[in-house]
């Protein structure tokens, strides 16, 4: 827990429902222990599409599609998510989630490793969110910046692995280790890469704002 947990209870008491479909497939996902975007994360990410108005967004980490709906839903007139997916058993629930949500056109769900398929990729994007795992995000940072529009902006979230992140890594659990090393490694060349403007925000399980100069 990075943030009290009663402030937090306390601002999740504060939240609007969305629409069914977009509420059904958040409950879904947390009966069934898929992760997803926690509330605050979701309020956040909510206000910065409106603020940055995306025509192109490219989201890395699908899981069941709850967040690429949910950011659908604040989204322009015409503007587009391209999602990118592996783990071959939440494809399909993600495909039938864009299609209760009547969100088929809207967004587009490549499947496969995400570094060979951002490597593959080209254009430029308004906003990347980076939400796969953790321990690639490094390995991801270079073709992110290469895809991000000028002044666009990258989110990455769980950054600070629930305040892990500060210990050392011998306080951490062997087999988080390896993340651990990879996120601070990842973090410092946010913060320190020439082309990025980044701001680390102790928001959810961490969030990663960074604007491309």
């Amino acid at each position: 827990m990075i943030v009290d947990e009663r402030m937090t209870t306390y601002i999740h008491s504060l939240e609007t429902p969305e629409n069914p479909v977009i509420e059904a497939i958040e409950q879904e996902a947390l009966n069934t222990f898929v992760p997803i975007i926690r509330k605050e994360t979701q309020s956040f990410l909510k206000v910065l599409l409106l603020m940055k108005k995306p025509m192109r967004v490219l989201e890395v980490g699908t899981a069941i599609g709850f967040s690429a709906i949910l950011m659908s839903e604040y989204m322009p007139e015409g503007s587009h998510i391209t999602t990118i997916e592996k783990y071959e058993k939440r494809i399909p629930i993600a495909r039938e989630n864009f299609k209760r949500a009547g969100k088929e056109e809207k967004i587009t769900l490549l499947e496969g490793d995400a570094l060979e398929i951002l490597q593959s990729l080209d254009g430029v994007y308004d906003l990347i969110f980076m939400d796969a795992a953790k321990g690639q995000y490094i390995h991801y940072m270079p073709e992110a910046i290469r895809l991000l529009a000028p002044e666009g902006v990258l989110v990455s979230d769980n950054v600070l692995q629930d305040g892990d992140i500060i210990e050392s890594r011998f306080a951490v659990e062997r087999r988080n280790r390896t993340i651990h090393s990879r996120m601070r490694e990842y973090l410092y060349e946010l913060k320190h890469n020439e082309e990025l403007q980044t701001s680390l925000i102790p928001l959810g399980d961490g969030v990663a704002l960074s604007v491309k100069r």
